[in-house]
Formats: structure tokens, C-alpha cells, sequence
């Protein structure tokens, strides 16, 4: 059964802008499903590159692709013939846009730049990840990218229940696990891990380095919520340190972590400063880590990295989930003064710390206070913890329980 997704209504008010919608993730998040779901209202065919014959036909003669199959058109798996690429752009100047082709993509290591450098201005880019807790719950989010600010002060959120919650946390977020007859998390896991090393990173990673490749993405689940020590994961993971950072390029692209920046006012400084990891599928953490069930997981020395991770990833759906990119970085002095996250939006800055606990003591405010003393503008910050209703803890500064996520 169809359980909708917030980017529905993104797709159709941008597909009267742009002639062409790209829509990028990891396999297996629903992107053919929901494409297939709204080409039902917008009439549009749907043409697979999975399939052998049609992968040939795109790449050996993109021109009689296109004729073949004419717009509006679902062309899915887009960079299993990125030939096609130029082809669209001189069919899309031929209509003058008054064309439509969606088309998606589960890895765009260098799908990418085939897209930027044909489709520049023509396409409109989107990220779609497993559910979001209000895409689960059937909530409507429709103020828009979730900050502080948006908090309404009579909120009501559901009630807490920490076992709960590890056990989607351990489950994770993609669409065929959410089903009455899902598979066992193991089988799943296990399988994903092994196509998405064998079919999407084959040819990108050298053959002989491929259990390499699954040993140095074990580490860096191990250090997901973490500042990334790259030196040291390379130095576990057996490889260089310019492999490191072509794999980490490689798990960016594909979706599957986001690298959290730290803020600084110097935008340069930003980019050369080592980020935080974060996975983007806590059951895919789980599955990489060890962790089996959600009691243990909630007991274990993990388990506050993975309750910042599951927060942090909800926080990135509920931008890319409204066509958004994410405006998000962290905060950390040389004293290791630190703030998880900081929402930067309008001008201000919205502090955010992810904390599981349900009480807020005066030494969890330092990180923000050191924010404040930068003399940036502030917008209301808020505690994403476990504490069973709303509190101030500061002035402008909000304790919330962590359902809150479930309104993204």
C-alpha cells in the first residue's frame, strides 16, 4: 500500500518550472515508487535502465532512445547511461521546455557532473531518503524546513518510550522494512550492504580493495555523531589517506552519510576543518556496528551517538523532504565548547542540542553560551531530550521532547 511522501507536491510545482526533475538517494527509499505514484496524475510513461535492453538501446544510440520513448517521461536509473545527458539537453532546447522528464539516480558520484554540465539551468536536483517520522506517522508538516522558531508554545507530542524509539533506531527508515511482512533486519542488511558494494561501487573502487572498502565503512558507522578523524580510519581501514577520502566521497554521493560542517564566520574555514559524520539510516548503523536488538542498543556505549544520529538525519529530511538544501553545521571552541547543530536561516542562527536525557543542567548551556559570544544573531535554540514535556531552560532557549520530530 502507498504511503505518501512529503516531496509529492515539491515534484509537481517544480515540474511546471524545470523540463527536467532529477531525483537522487540510496537504492532502495522509494524514488521509482513515488515517481510511479504521481506519473498516475501527470500521465507521465516510465522507461527502466535496470533492464538490459534498455540500458543497451540508451547507450548505444541516445537519440533513438529519445524517440522511442517521448516526454512526459520516468526514465529510471538515469546514470546507468549518462550518454543520455546531452541528448535531453538538445531535446528540451528543441521543445523549448515545454517537456517533462523525471528522472532518477542512486549514485551520482559522477552522475552529477554529467547532469551539471548538460542540464545546467534546465533541472531541478531533489533528495529523497527513507521516511521521515511524520511521513510514518502520517503527519502534515506543511510550514515548511523545520527550525526553533516554528515551535508552536501549545505543541502537543506523543508520549516517550525509549524502547520504542531504539527499536526504530534499529530498524531504520527504508520503505520495505516498514511493511507487516518486512524482512528480518539481518537479511536486509546484510543483502543491501553486499549489492551496494557489488553493483553501485564495482566499478568506482578497485576489485581487490572491496572487503577494504566494507571494513572502512564498519569504521566510520562506529564513528557516526563524531568530529571524523580521517588519518585514523585510514590507518584502521588498512588504506591511504587519499583512498579515505575518495571512499568518504563515495558514501557522500551515494547518500548514505552526511558530512556536518563546523560553522565558522570565514566561509573558507569552513570547508577545511574537519567535519562530523553522520549516517543517514540508523538501521544501517545498527546492522554495521553489531547492535541486534533495541534494548542493548539503548544500554550500550552507543547510544547516545545513535539518538543524535537518528535526530540529526530527521533534521536533513525535513529540509531536502520540502526541496531544500540543508543549512546546518556545528559548533566547537578549542576548549571543546560545543553545540550538536546549528540551523542557519534568514540571517540568524538556531542553536539545537541533542541530548538523551530528560533534565538540563546549567553546564549543558556552555556550548551555546560560546555561540552567543560571537556576536552572531541568535534565534531561539532548543534541546532535543528525552524529557517527557516542554520547559524553559534559558531565556529564548526551549526544552523539548524528542517526538517533536514527528512534526518535521
Amino acid at each position: 500500500m502507498y504511503k505518501r511522501r512529503h516531496l509529492e507536491e515539491i515534484i509537481l510545482k517544480l515540474s511546471g518550472s524545470f523540463p527536467v526533475i532529477l531525483l537522487t538517494g540510496p537504492r532502495q527509499v522509494g524514488k521509482t515508487t513515488l515517481y510511479e505514484y504521481l506519473a498516475d496524475k501527470s500521465k507521465h510513461n516510465y522507461v527502466s535502465l535496470d533492464e538490459f535492453e534498455m540500458r543497451s538501446l540508451a547507450k548505444k544510440d541516445p537519440g533513438l532512445f529519445l524517440e522511442q520513448y517521448r516526454p512526459p517521461l520516468i526514465i529510471d536509473e538515469i546514470q546507468y547511461a549518462p550518454q543520455l545527458l546531452p541528448y535531453l539537453k538538445a531535446r528540451v532546447d528543441k521543445m523549448k521546455g515545454k517537456c517533462s522528464y523525471w528522472l532518477t539516480g542512486s549514485q551520482h558520484f559522477h552522475l552529477m557532473r554529467g547532469v551539471s554540465e548538460s542540464l545546467a539551468g534546465r533541472v531541478a536536483i531533489l533528495k529523497l531518503l527513507g521516511f521521515s517520522q511524520s511521513e510514518e506517522t502520517g503527519a502534515d508538516p506543511s510550514g515548511g524546513a523545520w527550525v526553533p522558531e516554528a515551535m508552536a508554545s501549545n505543541q502537543k507530542y506523543s508520549e516517550i518510550n525509549l524502547l520504542k524509539l531504539f527499536g526504530k533506531i534499529l530498524r531504520g527508515n527504508f520503505p520495505k522494512l516498514l511493511h507487516k511482512n518486512a524482512p528480518p533486519l539481518e537479511t536486509f542488511y546484510g543483502s543491501y550492504v553486499q549489492t551496494y558494494i557489488d553493483r553501485d561501487l564495482r566499478d568506482l573502487v578497485r576489485v581487490g580493495s572491496l572487503s577494504s572498502f566494507e571494513k572502512f565503512i564498519r569504521l566510520c558507522a562506529a564513528r557516526t555523531a563524531q568530529i571524523l578523524n580521517l588519518s585514523a580510519v585510514a590507518r584502521d581501514s588498512d588504506v591511504s589517506v587519499n583512498t579515505a577520502k575518495e571512499w568518504l566521497s563515495l558514501l557522500e554521493a551515494s547518500g548514505h552519510i552526511y558530512l556536518l560542517r563546523p560553522y565558522y564566520k570565514n566561509i573558507s574555514k569552513r570547508l577545511i576543518k574537519a567535519p562530523k559524520i553522520y549516517f543517514l539510516d540508523t538501521g544501517l548503523v545498527c546492522y554495521l556496528t553489531g547492535w541486534k536488538s533495541a534494548e542493548t542498543a539503548m544500554k550500550g556505549a552507543m547510544a547516545g551517538a545513535l539518538f543524535e544520529t537518528f535526530i540529526i538525519s530527521e533534521i536533513i529530511k525535513s529540509f531536502w523532504n520540502h526541496g531544500e538544501e540543508s543549512p546546518l553545521w556545528y559548533f566547537r571552541t578549542k576548549e571543546k565548547e560545543e553545540v550538536d547543530l546549528i540551523i542557519e536561516r534568514n540571517g540568524k542562527l538556531y542553536p539545537v542540542e541533542i541530548k538523551l536525557s530528560s533534565r538540563i543542567s546549567e553546564d549543558d548551556l556552555n556550548g551555546i553560551n560560546s555561540l552567543g559570544k560571537t556576536k552572531t544573531l541568535l534565534g531561539p535554540g532548543v534541546f532535543i531530550c528525552a524529557a517527557t514535556r516542554t520547559y524553559p531552560v534559558h531565556p529564548n532557549i526551549t526544552a523539548v521532547p524528542y517526538t517533536i520530530i514527528e512534526t518535521f
